[in-house]
């Protein structure tokens, strides 16, 4: 099975560490239409577990969420986060695609972190170098054989067809990013134990990166310096954030230096990518995630990076009724996984 592959009609499914997304779509390109979803919370300790028990209890969950959202088909295509995926773009000479196959198959083991044996590899083509016309760029991607096979073994188990696996980052640039966007933009996905940093050229993923931040180091950070337990803590930065002005700074004083090394890994993305296209105009920050949710986030990390941000929204080329809408409105933004896994149409 592919990483990367052209499927028909199917379901995404996306598997968090706090919930389990289903979502299906109709429709293409900048017409779409909701046609099933469900969200299911789970445990984290499942989440992020290998034990067979605790595999068996996420497929349990699995089943509800694809029981309460009523799809019928067995085709699924399912996300891979990020911290579980290695991806980085290379560029390569233009060339046949058998020779390009061939010259990936020989040069892999140089571009990722894995012995070739234990990692199942796949690549795309992005289109030309900004740089170099004579060279293309190319997203290579690879996944342990272990992760992925303990993944497809418990999917496959429920009686599902898994016709695609794809990195979560590739999927939230296909639902956050404006149509027809121009230029470079950044997406920064604060998830719960890390975060996605993608920088784009048009359409595509020119930089990836996985920063092991994410809500629970900043949990952790007000459990520490505020001396209050985990529930109130999440509790405390989903209502005051890093905003100064909210009870009288405490709490962004405690996640100030948590909040300070992560815009530090973007400053780094933000330099790098530069650095590499000079010429391209990177002229906004998209904000999903916790990033999209905590009070004052934004402001700070468009002053770190001198780059205007906004919120984005998975949703916006698809079309919810108004009541689907009023009940997605609390968890609208951690859908851009599973909506961008359910626009895979022509990938």
């Amino acid at each position: 099975m592919k990483i990367f592959s052209s499927v028909g009609e199917f379901f995404a499914l996306d598997i968090g560490t706090t919930a389990v997304r289903v979502v299906q779509l109709s429709g293409s390109g900048d017409s779409w239409n909701l046609v099933k979803y469900a969200a299911v919370p789970v445990d984290i300790k499942i989440a992020t577990s290998d034990a067979a028990e605790d595999q068996r209890r996420l497929a349990e969950v699995i089943t509800t969420a694809i029981g309460q959202s009523g799809v019928s088909t067995k085709d699924v295509v399912i996300g891979i986060p990020s911290n579980r995926m290695f991806a980085t773009v290379v560029e390569l000479p233009d060339m046949p695609p058998a020779e390009l196959a061939s010259t990936i198959k020989y040069q892999a083991e140089q571009y990722i972190p894995m012995s070739l044996d234990e990692a199942k590899i796949d690549w795309a083509v992005l289109g030309k170098s900004p740089k170099d016309a004579t060279k293309n760029e190319i997203l290579l991607a690879s996944v342990s054989n272990t992760f992925s096979e303990q993944r497809l073994d418990m999917i496959e188990g429920l009686g599902l067809n898994v016709v695609a696996i794809e990195p979560d980052s590739l999927a939230i640039c296909r639902s956050l990013l404006p149509s027809g966007v121009q230029g470079a933009a950044l997406i920064i996905d604060i998830n719960d134990f890390a975060s996605d940093i993608v920088m784009t050229i048009g359409d595509t993923p020119r930089l990836i990166r996985s920063v092991p931040t994410g809500f629970h180091s900043l949990t952790k950070a007000a459990v520490q310096n505020l001396n209050i337990e985990e529930q109130q803590a999440a509790q405390f930065i989903n209502k005051f954030g890093v905003d100064p002005s909210k009870l009288e700074g405490q709490v962004a004083r405690a996640l100030d230096a948590t909040i300070d090394q992560f815009s530090s890994e973007v400053t780094k993305s933000v330099k790098f990518f530069q650095t590499k296209y000079p010429t391209i105009v990177l002229s906004t920050a998209l904000l999903s995630g916790y990033a999209a949710t905590i009070p004052g986030i934004g402001d700070y990390l468009s002053k770190k990076i001198n780059l205007p941000v906004q919120v984005a929204t998975p949703w916006q080329r698809v079309r919810v009724s108004s009541g689907d809408q009023a009940t997605l409105q609390p968890i609208s933004s951690q859908f851009a996984v599973a909506v961008g896994l359910a626009q895979r149409r022509e990938s």
